[in-house]
């Protein structure tokens, strides 16, 4: 498929995502939303000859939320009302996102604010450049936080700094995310996508567990201890069953370096 408001690239076995709307800070329409849907399940279709998802904006912004320009947008939600535009158009995006059977990586350059701080934070290492920040504009315009905000913020950093960073609507700069746990690293800005892709490089090396880690994680945060213990257990079966394990275990007898191959 072709796309006009993404860039979807390949480097090897590496997928790069890139919100293209540089001329509103990559903020979200109607058609980059389809575009960004079709996308996600072009990688997830791909299977294993795509190991690792990295994210970034083209131009000066990482995601400056929703296009509140936009007349298409505008005309759905008349028609459906805010909350069920969400329904339709950003639940299923992230889902999607949070079911692919690879690593995330997002490198967060500029602005990434109100939907576009949620797709940040949907990577499993989220990089940023120091002059990055992260907002939570929703209150600035009478909506609350959605794109999963509400859920992943206090899990991330805390109940009192999630209801600061949405009630009070102030811009969390790269620094200070970094210290509150909100991201995992910090890179100059001229260096981020280099460092970020080096980082999708290692994951993409990884073996088939690290889609099962990601799964683990995720479910973590509504299951019980024991459920958890279970699913722990289920999910060492399937990895315990993978090529990559017998390759782990002979690459640590024979102590050489393992080849991955994602499966």
């Amino acid at each position: 498929m072709s796309y006009e408001r993404i860039k979807l690239d390949y480097e090897g076995n590496i997928a790069v995502l890139k919100f293209n709307h540089p001329e509103v800070m990559n903020a979200v329409g109607a058609r980059m939303l389809t575009e960004l849907q079709e996308a996600v399940r072009e990688v997830r279709d791909r299977g294993p000859e795509v190991r690792c998802l990295l994210i970034t904006g083209e131009g000066r912004g990482f995601c400056a939320g929703a296009n509140l320009a936009d007349e298409e947008r505008n005309a759905q939600r008349e028609k459906q009302g805010a909350g069920d535009g969400l329904r339709t158009g950003y639940h299923p995006l992230l889902l999607g996102m949070r079911d692919l059977e690879l690593p995330i990586v997002t490198a967060v350059n500029g602005a990434a604010a109100g939907v576009g701080m949620s797709f940040a934070l949907m990577g499993d290492m989220i990089c940023a450049g120091r002059s990055a920040f992260f907002l939570q504009a929703f209150a600035r315009i009478g909506l609350i936080p959605d794109g999963g905000a509400t859920y992943l913020l206090p899990r991330l950093v805390g109940w009192a700094r999630a209801k600061e960073l949405s009630l009070m609507a102030d811009r969390l700069p790269a620094e200070q995310a970094l210290e509150w746990g909100l991201i995992n690293r910090v890179f100059d800005d001229e260096a981020l996508l280099p460092e970020a892709m080096k980082i999708a490089e290692r994951l993409a090396k990884g073996p088939r567990s690290l889609a099962l880690i990601r799964k683990a994680y995720w479910q973590s945060a509504v299951n019980s201890y024991e459920a958890q213990l279970d699913l722990e257990a289920q999910l060492q079966n399937e990895a315990g069953r993978s090529h990559d394990f017998k390759e782990g275990v002979s690459a640590f007898l024979g102590k050489r370096d393992a080849a991955f191959t994602g499966q």
